[in-house]
């Protein structure tokens, strides 16, 4: 019998052999990749941490013990050794277990995280919290080192160094991140991670000291010690940059040598004060097209376990691929423009434009904030800065894109990646927010295209527009399978397009949505009812002339849009027609205000009643009550 089956985790971790945790770590690869390859999910990072887990939980006591987990695509060992084993292949599904940390689904995820850069600032309020407390549990911090580049990852860092709590970082440099790592901190780990082959090497036995009086220590950790006597005595080695920073840094480490992870971990609950551990990983470790291509398995969907091809049902171009060839065609007519992405070149279609125009490529790092003030700066020079980023990791920016780009109406072009229902990657990725939190923004134009078609000649309006900051939202996945116009043109700004005529009532719509309420409007035609559909188009500005001659021909008007209704393009259509001291009575079709769970687009949609037959019954209650 496996020893994944037939033992209780994590307790039983406590007494196992070296040998048996190797053998658990395959096994735990092994379901890793059977269940990526069915549902999808996050795989090399997951890949590549095994060991690590493994060694935290074999050496510290959780839930008492607290490990935040960075980002948290990393957590599926994790939740695989805590209790979650029977319903692992439930994995992002709807109604499954989510792919990332969540404290409502078990007490070892003792902090939810989706986004990069928050577990050190977690863990040290966390921390704080136990000393104020006077409890003495050890908190981990179990972040990657592409997240180094978010500011608040540093932050958090300066201030823990600073206050000199005691709080353990656990640094897994597995040199990757989505895209290639960028910046001076990853430059200082490329040259870290040299010592690594050498350590391999040395000599593994243990012998015993007492050091100050205190318990014997193991020459892994006496090693350590006598390389941060040296690190300090020469500050341009190896971990000066982090012992500046008021840490005791110890690596690098092979992070897939679980005797050796087992020993530092060992030894460092002893310490106290700010310690990081420096572990060098390999992602997509043990799964052959993984650890040849971990971009491509960094968050994949469902695959052939033995070729390593992703299952494809439609051949039609993303939004994502139109947006990338779009630019690159406009950026050939113009030299002006250049692309901005934080760490997301492949994610947001840049890699063409990239090969194409390399130094007018800009990969920032995990750093949303300086990826606008960049562009912005980029503006007021004259450049035309396309900033490129998913809807929820914008979010992160909100008062760059206020302060730095709207305040001075700098023409920077936002595009807005995974807006609406993302699907199985759950409430920290789901892009429903945006139009909210860009429209009560002065001086922002946002757009919504219906289809890939659209969507190209939106991008060429956001190039020419030059009255402020225009944004462009568009859906992940792939398109409707629309021709693509060969010759692109500018659309009117603020000017909507009616799609269907109807007497009953009249629908205005934005996105992919508006094919949704087509749908719903032949539903009801063949019920008797006659409804126009409206593609919006634009979020703001709003098409008054069409809004005031709707609200005066017909009783009733319906918004359908993928986003909270708290603030979204409904409420803005309402706004507006209230202002005008309207009569016609305005109803909103949206999301709640709420978060939206983890599962598949096509069953949250079914859920949230986007579908066009529940807008079509929503439309026919509403037109029956009147």
């Amino acid at each position: 019998m496996k020893l994944l089956e037939s033992k209780k985790y994590p307790e039983a971790l406590k007494s196992f052999s070296f040998k048996e945790m190797e053998q658990l770590a395959a096994e735990i690869r092994e379901l890793i990749i059977d269940a990526v390859s069915q549902n999808g999910g996050h795989l090399s990072s997951n890949l590549g941490i095994v060991e690590v887990t493994l060694a935290l939980h074999k050496t510290f006591n959780m839930p008492d013990d607290k490990i935040v987990w960075d980002v948290g695509h990393q957590c599926y060992p994790h939740k695989i050794v805590t209790g979650r084993l029977p319903r692992f292949h439930s994995l992002r599904q709807f109604g499954g277990i989510s792919g990332f940390p969540k404290s409502s689904e078990s007490c070892f995820d003792c902090f939810d995280a989706g986004h990069s850069g928050t577990s050190i600032s977690a863990a040290l309020g966390m921390a704080v919290q136990r000393d104020l407390s006077g409890q003495s549990h050890k908190v981990i911090a179990v972040i990657g080192d592409a997240s180094l580049t978010n500011g608040m990852a540093l932050e958090a860092m300066n201030n823990a160094g600073f206050m000199g709590t005691d709080i353990i970082i656990v640094l897994n440099d597995n040199e990757k991140s989505i895209s290639r790592n960028v910046g001076a901190y990853s430059k200082h780990l490329n040259k870290l991670r040299v010592e690594v082959a050498h350590r391999q090497t040395r000599h593994r036995e243990k012998t015993s000291f007492t050091l100050s009086g205190q318990k014997p220590f193991s020459e892994s950790l006496f090693s350590q010690l006598r390389e941060r006597v040296k690190h300090a005595l020469t500050p341009s080695r190896t971990g000066a940059v982090f012992q500046e920073l008021g840490f005791m840094y110890l690596g690098p480490i092979d992070g897939h040598d679980v005797k050796s992870l087992c020993e530092v971990f060992e030894s460092v609950k002893r310490l106290s004060g700010p310690i990081l551990i420096h572990v060098v990983t390999q992602k997509g470790k043990g799964y052959v097209f993984a650890e040849k291509d971990s971009t491509k398995f960094h968050g994949i969907e469902p695959f052939d376990c033995a070729n390593g091809n992703v299952h494809k049902n439609s051949h039609n171009p993303s939004f994502t691929a139109v947006f990338g060839s779009t630019l690159v065609d406009l950026a050939r007519e113009d030299k002006r423009i250049v692309a901005i992405t934080a760490a997301m070149e492949v994610g947001t279609g840049l890699t063409e434009f990239k090969k194409a125009f390399p130094r007018r490529f800009f990969d920032v790092g995990i750093a949303e904030e300086h990826a606008v003030t960049f562009a912005a700066g980029l503006s007021k020079a004259g450049a035309i800065p396309v900033v490129a980023i998913y809807s929820t990791f914008l979010q992160r920016a909100y008062d760059q894109i206020l302060h730095d780009v709207c305040l001075q109406r700098l023409p920077v072009k936002f595009m807005i990646d995974r807006g609406g229902i993302v699907g199985e990657d759950g409430p920290t990725h789901q892009g429903v927010f945006d139009l909210s939190y860009l429209r009560s923004m002065p001086e922002m134009c946002i757009m919504c295209p219906k289809d890939e078609n659209e969507l190209r000649h939106m991008i060429k309006t956001a190039i020419t527009y030059s009255d402020g900051p225009i944004a462009v939202r568009y859906p992940r996945g792939e398109g409707l399978g629309i021709a693509l116009d060969p010759a692109l043109h500018d659309l009117p700004i603020g000017r909507a397009e009616i799609l269907r005529e109807g007497n009953d009532s009249i629908v205005l719509a934005v996105g992919p949505l508006v094919y949704v309420a087509l749908e719903a409007a032949e539903i009801l035609r063949e019920k008797g009812w006659e409804i126009a559909v409206v593609n919006a188009r634009f979020v703001k500005p709003l098409d008054r002339n069409l809004l005031e001659t709707a609200a005066r021909r017909y009783d009733h008007l319906i918004t359908v849009e993928e986003n909270t209704l708290a603030g979204g393009f409904g409420s803005g259509v309402l706004e507006y027609l209230s202002d005008c001291q309207s009569n016609v009575r305005v109803h909103r079709i949206g999301l709640p205000d709420s978060f939206i769970e983890h599962g598949a687009q096509r069953a949250l949609r079914e859920k949230y009643g986007l579908t066009g037959r529940a807008i079509a019954s929503s439309i026919e209650r509403i037109l029956r009550q009147s």
